[in-house]
Formats: structure tokens, C-alpha cells, sequence
């Protein structure tokens, strides 16, 4: 499974450093997460990083 960013997202970048597979970049507009990478911080963490930091809570399951 992976996380997506959705249109919501105000580009304020909390989620970014928060990613311990680096799998958050900004995009065109918003900021993406690549599915390839993102691992839902399990192995890392016992809930996902981006979804506790986000303020507009825009970050949903791909």
C-alpha cells in the first residue's frame, strides 16, 4: 500500500521531512508521494509521519 496527496494540499511541506523513505517531493503545484517507494512507514514507524504533521489532513491511502 502506499499514500497519496491529494488536492487539498497547501504545499506548506511539513510532510517532506517527516518521510523516512524520502518518498515526498513537490510536484508541479502540490506535493506528491512516489507509490514505488512509500511503505506507509511501516517498518519505520507505528503510524504514518506525513498523515500525524499534515495540517489540511489531505493525506489519504493511494
Amino acid at each position: 500500500m502506499a499514500m497519496k496527496i491529494t488536492e487539498e494540499c497547501i504545499s506548506c511541506g511539513a510532510c517532506e521531512p517527516e518521510c523516512p523513505t524520502q518518498s515526498i517531493s513537490m510536484g508541479d503545484t502540490i506535493y506528491v508521494i512516489d507509490v514505488a517507494t512509500c511503505v506507509e512507514c511501516v517498518g519505520h514507524f507505528d503510524s504514518q509521519q506525513c498523515v500525524s504533521v499534515c495540517p489540511v489532513d489531505c493525506i489519504v491511502k493511494a
